[in-house]
């Protein structure tokens, strides 16, 4: 591996700045990564190789731009996100061919700041799932052990930055979709309050959840990205018009923890964990307390109907959002088909994978008549009470604390055959999103049996993002560091 493809991104901006290494010598050592690698995990759908060479070359020309904080630093996006004239699939046949005229507003803002985009990340099908096994395509790979899963749906963003192919990715998360998967791979990474990030281009699974974050190696790194894409976009109708604080001074202005407060809610830390997360995550926890915060419990007590009212909503959600793909409007159509009503079953059919399928059919379920009230209104009835019940603990702590996900990442095909085993995988993330809060999770420790990374998942006041990254800049500085996938 080059040393420097295992450089953060801002150590590598800082050199680019510096003129100490050119644009064009940092993008060909990341697809040299790329080249190295990607037979083995499987990260990226594509990889727009000569059109990175040409950003780099042309940047080069001008030289380095103060003004462009992302200035020749490659980076990967998920495949959900629209990229001009680039394969969007969604790890999905039913895009298979589809080349968006526009860029999503996420992607045109790392653009405009002088960031190189090296190729598209794979995802399970349409983000619905937790091990990126659900992409139509391949399934990703974990670079600390290629027999086991990066987690989902951003695991191809995850494994490609835990894989040292790009300085840092977009991933998006609707339930846990960013978070898992860097638990999962050893990274950093952080899901926005909903609206803090325009959702303008992404190919949507369930709206009322969905949102864009930064997947990078450090928390200053997250800082940076998340800084970029933040912001009010009028083009989105779910953004929200609120100043976007300078994110790297409030990483910088305390590196102790002194005056902060903790809260543990007992839902997510007295029962279903295995050993070896209870055993990082409890050391994380007692390193905040040496860095001088104070830990509270707190309740959540409708955190274990969250499963529930996520798989109501969201598929609920998907139902609707994906019904334009039926082969007329939108996607693949089966040209063999003899009437209308056939060419939608065939084309829909052939189209969608089984989970997806799946989740449309249970999604058109609780939205029919008869059943709406008795599912969706409910669900929506007990998803306010959820929030109220983080407001609650938030007004005993500064940001609540417990693990991104019960276990370290499990093997390929273990959970295959069980979906309703699969979602509880998501037990700790789903809330967050339901609550509109903003959540991210922390390398602190590999698991003293699976030898895997074990994430801390944080979570805060909505847009209070620099608080839950001043916490984890913190308990970085101070935990020993999990180190790079050994690939």
């Amino acid at each position: 591996m080059s040393e420097l493809t295992q450089k953060t991104l801002s150590e590598v901006r800082s050199l680019l700045a510096a003129k100490t290494v050119s644009a064009s010598e940092v993008t060909a050592a990341a697809l040299a990564r790329i080249e190295a690698t990607e037979p083995r995990i499987q990260a990226l759908l594509s990889v727009q190789a000569e059109e990175a060479r040409a950003s780099a070359k042309a940047l080069d020309a001008s030289g380095p731009d103060p003004s462009k904080p992302l200035w020749g630093v490659p980076l990967v996006v998920k495949d959900v996100l629209a990229t001009k004239g680039v394969p969007t699939t969604c790890g999905s046949k039913m895009l298979e061919n589809f080349r968006p005229v526009y860029d999503a507003t996420a992607v045109e803002r790392l653009q405009q700041t002088g960031a190189i985009l090296l190729g598209k990340a794979n995802m399970d099908e349409f983000a619905m799932g937790s091990t990126t096994e659900n992409s139509a395509y391949f399934a990703t790979k974990n670079p600390w052990d290629l027999s086991r899963v990066p987690g989902g749906s951003s695991g191809g963003s995850g494994a490609s930055v835990a894989a040292c192919q790009a300085y840092g990715a977009l991933g998006t998360d609707t339930g846990g979709s960013i978070r898992l998967p860097a638990s999962f791979c050893g990274i950093v990474g952080l899901k926005p309050s909903y609206g803090r990030v325009s959702r303008f281009g992404m190919i949507a699974y369930g709206s009322s959840l969905d949102q864009i974050g930064p997947m990078t190696r450090s928390v200053e790194d997250a800082a940076r990205l998340l800084q970029v894409i933040s912001g009010h976009d009028e083009r989105d109708s779910t953004s929200v018009n609120v100043p976007v604080p300078d994110y790297l001074s409030a990483l910088s202005s305390q590196r102790d923890l002194k005056g902060l407060t903790i809260g543990l809610p007992a839902e997510y830390w007295d029962k279903g964990l295995s050993p070896e997360v209870a055993e990082s995550c409890e050391a994380a926890v007692k390193k905040a307390e040496e860095l001088g915060a104070k830990t509270v419990r707190v309740n959540l007590r409708l955190s274990e109907y969250a499963i529930a009212v996520y798989y109501i909503i969201a598929v609920a959600e998907a139902s609707s959002n994906l019904a334009r793909f039926d082969g007329v409007r939108y996607g693949l159509r089966d040209a063999s088909a003899e009437s209308l009503m056939e060419m939608y079953v065939r084309s829909r059919t052939k189209g969608f994978g089984e989970e997806v399928q799946r989740r449309i059919i249970l999604g058109t379920y609780v939205l029919s008549s008869g059943y709406y009230d008795a599912y969706y209104r409910k669900a929506a009835q007990v998803r306010r009470l959820l929030r109220q019940d983080f407001e609650a603990a938030l007004s005993q702590c500064d940001c609540i604390a417990g693990p991104v996900c019960p276990t370290t990442a499990f093997k390929v095909g273990e959970m295959t055959s069980d979906p309703l085993q699969m979602y509880l995988m998501d037990i700790f993330t789903i809330s967050t999103n339901l609550a509109g809060l903003p959540g991210m999770s922390l390398p602190v420790g590999l698991g003293s049996d699976s030898g895997m990374p074990v994430g801390l998942q944080l979570t805060g006041r909505a847009f209070d993002e620099a608080r839950l990254l001043q916490v984890a800049g913190a308990l970085e500085a101070a935990l020993p560091a999990t180190g790079l996938a050994k690939l």
